[in-house]
């Protein structure tokens, strides 16, 4: 059943969810608040998922990976058509901020729950967005623009012009990915491959833009909503400056020890670019904040954030079914846009990742998953336990959001709740938020966008350890159990210098054979081959052939699990004995990828 349109107003009565995970159950539930039926998607992947259980109808779409479900255009409107929904709500990430999904939607017949197609065009285009706030005299950072296709000659030419350190981000997508900073000019290649590969796994297009990166700086942004009647609502705006690889982390509303001058000069110029553009739907305006409080804008998400729910609690509005009164051609409501925000709320993503590893991603089932709401505590989740989390997506499960009358009172609630929840089965970033939670300068409001990275790098260990520094701080005769440290790196074989015996720590155990015996005379010790995979994934690239010569550190294999990039360099310079897998190749963890010839 398409959407039938009376007097400006489009109704409909089912809404296919075209998305996954946490964002899927929310929006079912604001189907359900808002008194229509909703329809899931699910990939083979997620066959039996949360999401696809939770909803009044479910329909599969084939294929594990992104591109061959949740980015299949044809798929989801399929689905659309088979179920008879009149209404298309896309949530964030995968096709959320693409204009062709939203035209096609629109063509056939159908409601999109966001702006238009072309205002996606104009503002979920980060170059575009740019030219817009320009427009409006918002300033911005420096910035250049690779259009699709780009060369490397181009791209060296555009970071000179920008100047380094730059950011290099995907022009179409969000959420962090497709993100890299380029510090020096010897990181350019590797660095701008990597990003276009992820930007085109996650969103389809290689199209990037390079802006100028502006260290210490706080990542601030303005909730809008906009509706067809010419009103425009901002919901004040959130601090995400608590960030791990350009991805956030902890998020707050309001942004604390923020000037109300400043404060009142970002919801302006959100305000203002929204109405420049005649912005219909939920948006969000991004800023940095730089130490003396100067804003720049970096770009307009077209579509509902991930922490919108810090908003609706300190407003007290439901922002998805607003989404759907919008969608539908109503106004926003009068008693919503004479809404004062109250109180103070922090959100918590839940991911399925090891912290002491440098965050790395941890797919596999969910054998326990204990969040309990509590007084002033909200639980969004996507998984319980018995969920599986697949290799194919990003990797988060949940988010745990705290409200109180104050920061201080949000804060403690928010780290009570996480402090009597657990999630076992895979590894997760719990006690790695609570540490956050309890941090000096997180307590006084004076994080900013690297200082995750700069003060938590080695939280209880680094996800990669170099190999003959692993060999010479755990393998001692007085430690003959250490072994089990050396799975922190990939490099699992060893040579002693003499006899050059290679064994792996995994065949060690299998073998009964004591570390001891293995590691004796571990100072000499070299990391010597194979390589294993950490995690399972998928194998991106293979850039050596057996018989090729390396040079230590020089990039080998890259794989990708749950939406996360893991170069493979060589240990040493060494001749290729194998190589085991190929580029698509689908692959377990401790797969065997390339074997080294030892002089």
């Amino acid at each position: 059943m398409t959407a039938r349109r009376a007097a400006g107003v489009k109704t409909f009565d089912k809404v296919l969810i075209a998305n996954r995970g946490e964002i899927a159950c929310r929006l079912i539930a604001a189907c359900s608040a808002f008194g229509v039926k909703s329809v899931a998607v699910y990939s083979d992947a997620d066959a039996g998922a949360l999401h696809a259980r939770s909803a009044d109808e479910a329909v599969a779409i084939g294929g594990g990976s992104a591109e061959e479900s949740y980015l299949n255009v044809e798929k989801l409107l399929a689905a659309a058509a088979k179920t008879g929904a009149g209404a298309v709500h896309p949530g964030y990430g995968f096709l959320s901020e693409r204009a062709h999904f939203a035209h096609a939607v629109e063509s056939a017949g159908l409601v999109w729950v966001g702006p238009s197609p072309k205002v996606i065009d104009l503002m979920g285009n980060k170059i575009a967005a740019k030219l817009a706030a320009e427009n409006a005299k918002i300033p911005t950072l420096p910035w250049a623009r690779l259009a699709e296709g780009w060369s490397l000659a181009e791209f060296k030419r555009a970071a000179k012009d920008v100047g380094l350190p730059l950011l290099l981000k995907d022009a179409a997508g969000g959420g962090g990915r497709g993100m890299r900073i380029v510090k020096e000019e010897s990181e350019l290649e590797e660095k701008a491959e990597s990003a276009a590969r992820e930007a085109t796994g996650a969103f389809g297009s290689s199209e990037m833009f390079l802006e100028s990166f502006c260290a210490k700086a706080r990542h601030i942004e303005v909730q809008v909503l906009g509706d067809t009647k010419g009103n425009v609502m901002v919901f004040g705006e959130r601090d995400c400056s608590s960030q791990r690889r350009r991805q956030k982390v902890i998020e707050e509303s309001p942004a604390p020890n923020l000037s109300d001058k400043t404060r009142s000069a970002l919801w302006k110029a959100a305000r203002t670019l929204a109405k420049a553009v005649g912005y219909v739907n939920a948006g969000t305006c991004e800023f940095l904040v730089d130490e003396n409080e100067n804003f720049y804008f970096l770009e307009m998400n077209t579509r509902l954030q991930v922490e919108h729910p810090v908003t609706e609690l300190v407003w007290g509005v439901d922002l998805p079914v607003l989404q759907l009164q919008v969608a539908r051609g109503d106004a926003i409501p009068e008693d919503v846009l004479g809404r004062t925000p109250r109180g103070h709320a922090i959100e918590a993503r839940i991911y399925a990742e090891d912290p002491s590893r440098g965050h790395l991603p941890s797919p596999g089932t969910i054998t326990d998953f204990s969040f309990s709401p509590s007084t002033n505590v909200r639980i969004d989740a996507g998984c319980e336990t018995g969920s599986k989390v697949p290799i194919f997506y990003d990797a988060m499960l949940a988010k745990v959001i705290a409200w109180g009358m104050s920061r201080a009172e949000a804060r403690v609630n928010l780290r009570e709740a996480l402090s009597h929840s657990n999630v076992s089965g895979v590894a997760w970033n719990g006690p790695f938020l609570v540490d956050l939670l309890e941090d000096k300068k997180f307590i006084e409001g004076r994080v900013h966008t690297e200082y995750i990275e700069e003060e938590y790098a080695g939280w209880k260990g680094k996800s990669r350890t170099e190999p003959a520094r692993a060999v010479r701080a755990s393998a001692t005769t007085d430690n003959p159990t250490a072994l089990s440290a050396l799975e922190l790196s990939p490099w699992f074989f060893f040579g002693d210098g003499s006899s050059n015996v290679k064994l792996s720590a995994s065949a060690a155990r299998a073998h009964a054979l004591d570390a001891h015996d293995i590691l004796t005379n571990s100072e000499e010790a070299l990391l010597s081959g194979p390589l294993i995979a950490e995690y399972p994934g998928k194998v991106l690239k293979v850039n050596v052939r057996a018989g090729d010569r390396v040079k230590q550190g020089e990039v080998v294999v890259v794989c990708e699990s749950m939406k996360m990039e893991f170069a493979y360099p060589a240990p040493a310079d060494s001749e290729v004995k194998a190589v085991h897998v190929k580029t698509g190749a689908i692959i377990p963890a401790r797969a065997l990828l390339v074997e080294w010839s030892v002089p």
